[in-house]
């Protein structure tokens, strides 16, 4: 199962009958929630309702915008009261007969008798029901083409992430290779200043214990622990797939955290530290590039 992106086109055009066209689109990008925008023809209140809720059970995340727009063409089909003009013709025969009286019906003059002409047009309420009955047969498929496009993207959001992560593991297990010199020089340099404020007369055995003290919270083996267990989990679930967007945003923001103490740490250290910052600000960039694609994950 991928993870899907928010961001998604589908359309789709249907002929309801010879006089009613529509086309009717999906368009979605990120958001922190489902945000459903609807641009209905008015006089559609059950579609709207309809819509919505396949929209809510078929997404989870992301603004979508629903575009219905409907042509109406101008082709008329027309047809005459048969009984109507037939009633005329005869009366005409029938009073001809009677009074003895010449001349002919004039068709044009029939024709324009009220009600001998009869549109083929559907009413709006019959195109309404038409419309709103295609319309939901058609959401579903529609919705299906959405979310196979959101996939497509999902999967080029997950290889730019592993990727990513790829290099933030890497920089994580170059500076665990680091730290035990890093220590060290650490322990040496703090001795030396200790011993130049004191002087040589402060007992030195309690000296080494209080240079123990502060380089053990120097440590950093709890941030570089934390961020491999932050940087299996956060693979676990790219590729696991699903509704992964806003753990993944979480997973990134806890690294950010252990990044920045990795740095306040080992800060002013010098030798080695000096590329365990260098690799601790690569972490932070690795983070940040993470952080804005996941923001397009749902």
């Amino acid at each position: 199962m991928p993870i899907y992106s928010m961001t998604g086109f589908a359309r789709t055009q249907v002929r309801v009958h010879d006089q009613l066209v529509y086309t009717l689109s999906l368009k979605s990008v990120n958001h922190r929630f489902l945000d459903i925008q609807l641009r209905l023809p008015s006089g559609l209140d059950a579609l709207e309702m309809e819509l919505r809720r396949a929209l809510k059970d078929n997404l989870v995340r992301g603004h979508v915008e629903v575009a219905l727009s409907v042509e109406r063409t101008a082709q008329q089909k027309a047809g005459y009261n048969r009984e109507l003009v037939a009633g005329y013709l005869d009366a005409f025969q029938a009073a001809r007969v009677e009074f003895g009286l010449g001349g002919d019906p004039d068709l044009n003059n029939i024709l324009r008798m009220p009600g001998a002409l009869q549109s083929e047009n559907r009413s709006a309420d019959e195109d309404a029901d038409a419309l709103t009955a295609s319309v939901t047969e058609q959401i579903g498929p529609l919705l299906e083409q959405l979310k196979t496009m959101r996939a497509r993207e999902g999967e080029a959001l997950a290889a730019i992430l592993l990727a990513s992560l790829d290099r933030l593991a890497e920089a994580t297990e170059g500076v665990a290779g680091l730290r035990p010199e890093v220590e060290q020089r650490y322990e040496e340099r703090l001795a030396q200043r200790l011993t130049a404020a004191v002087g040589t007369e402060f007992n030195r055995q309690r000296l080494l214990e209080e240079v123990a003290v502060l380089v053990d919270r120097s440590d950093i083996a709890e941030e570089l622990a934390r961020m491999t267990t932050h940087i299996a989990h956060f693979r676990e679930l790219v590729t696991g797939g699903g509704e992964a967007g806003k753990k993944l945003d979480f997973l990134l923001q806890e690294m950010n955290r252990e990044a920045n103490t990795l740095l306040s740490k080992t800060g002013g250290v010098g030798g080695k530290g000096t590329r365990i910052t260098e690799l601790g600000l690569a972490m932070k960039a690795e983070i940040e590039k993470a952080r804005e694609q996941v923001q397009n994950v749902e």
